[in-house]
């Protein structure tokens, strides 16, 4: 079914790997945020930087059986983690001015990685739905364990539309896919739809009760 788009994502290994990096990143950021925010030191800064970052792509690999994960045969993701401590630190109180930027943040990496884990699990022959909730994982997991280091009921078991942006954002793309549209094209059109569609639930409070 997806071969057509499996093959184009084989040709484009590295765009991919750019832009799991850059969502990486913007989950670093959040969790050095969220760990700043607990007045963690700087160990702890950087491991809730870490595991939100990574949380969700090291399930993600698990599950497809691409082991050793990614994580542990290249420094490039603690490196990312090392260089979002300071960027939560050194702008901490413009962070705390701007907490819609948080937010902003946040959905961002949602969109990112809801996409990335959708193609990772195409690539590996999935069916669609299959594929939308790999993207859903890799979207939220690492959130998951940023919210239960926090003492905090993770977002995704609330009424937020969280998941649900995660599941619309990986599905548009893998419809994108298939109609042929170009795959970078598709997976930054979907992620930025993804956050779209999560900044309008903060904004008007919209919940999974009310949806």
């Amino acid at each position: 079914m997806f071969a057509g788009p499996i093959r184009s994502i084989k040709r484009d290994k590295a765009v991919i790997y750019l832009w799991d990096i850059i969502g990486t990143f913007i989950f670093c950021v959040s969790g050095a945020i969220a760990g700043r925010q607990l007045d963690m030191d700087y160990l702890g800064v950087f491991v809730m930087a870490l595991i939100t970052g990574t949380g969700g792509g090291l399930l993600r690999s698990i599950l497809l059986g691409d082991v050793p994960p990614v994580i542990f045969t290249t420094p490039d993701y603690v490196i990312v983690a090392v260089l979002a401590v300071p960027v939560a630190v050194l702008f901490g109180k413009w962070w705390e001015s701007y907490s819609r930027i948080v937010s902003i943040v946040d959905a961002l990496g949602i969109g990112l990685f809801a996409c990335v884990g959708a193609r990772a699990a195409a690539a590996h022959g999935l069916d669609w739905w299959a594929c939308m909730g790999m993207g859903m994982v890799s979207a939220t997991f690492g959130g998951v364990i940023r919210d239960v280091i926090r003492n905090e009921v993770p977002l995704i078991f609330r009424r937020e539309i969280y998941a649900t942006a995660a599941l619309l954002g990986a599905g548009c793309m893998l419809l994108m896919d298939e109609l042929g549209v170009e795959p970078s094209v598709s997976l930054v059109g979907s992620a930025l739809m993804a956050a779209v569609v999560r900044l309008l639930a903060i904004r008007y409070a919209i919940n999974a009760s009310k949806a």
